[in-house]
């Protein structure tokens, strides 16, 4: 098995302290990526328990049911397409995820739902809130330019979805400044 997988890998410093911890048990990485390393080599079952044991004290699994997989590379897709990818792409989630997985979308959805207790699209909108909260922090953009870049139709859609999620206008969040922002693997 040369393939690792690994649950709450959500940034390139996740994949940095992944990467120094394989290189501390002799592991060479042909390629890595969220949730997903590829080794040179097959790694043992002691290496694996060895790394098992390393990352669950840094915040990370190692994953080893196929649903458990699938369900990460959708939570890695959808945390690289919204805090990732400044492209201004119009592009299907359901499509996205379907052509990157090689699944039909119903069966995702529905394998999302029953494990992880809610949808893709809520999942999805968590994600979005949350990069919405990191940009008002900043202070960089309008809220316009902030609705463009994440795909909104409106500002007014953004708004009202944000003081959905967070019961706070986007004005108000902006206004109190406290970083209410959580961990992108607790959203």
């Amino acid at each position: 098995m040369n393939t690792l997988f690994i649950k709450n890998m959500v940034c390139n410093r996740c994949i940095m302290v992944v990467q120094n911890e394989l290189d501390k048990l002799g592991l060479k990485v042909k390629n890595i990526k969220l949730g997903e390393v590829i080794l040179e080599k097959e790694i043992t079952s002691n290496k694996k328990n060895q790394l098992g044991d390393v990352l669950l004290t840094l915040g990370f699994q190692l994953i080893d049911d196929k649903k458990s997989r699938i369900i990460e590379k959708i939570k890695n897709i959808i945390i690289d397409l919204v805090h990732h990818q400044n492209s201004d792409s119009k592009a299907n989630l359901s499509d996205v995820l379907s052509s990157n997985l090689n699944h039909d979308y119903n069966y995702l959805s529905n394998l999302f739902s029953e494990i992880e207790g809610t949808t893709i699209e809520k999942y999805f909108i968590a994600q979005k809130i949350e990069k919405v909260k990191e940009l008002l922090v900043y202070d960089e953009l309008s809220l316009s330019e902030i609705a463009f870049r994440l795909n909104y139709s409106s500002v007014a859609y953004l708004s009202n979805q944000f003081k959905k999620v967070t019961g706070l206008t986007p004005s108000y969040f902006k206004q109190i400044k406290e970083d209410k922002r959580k961990p992108l693997d607790k959203v």
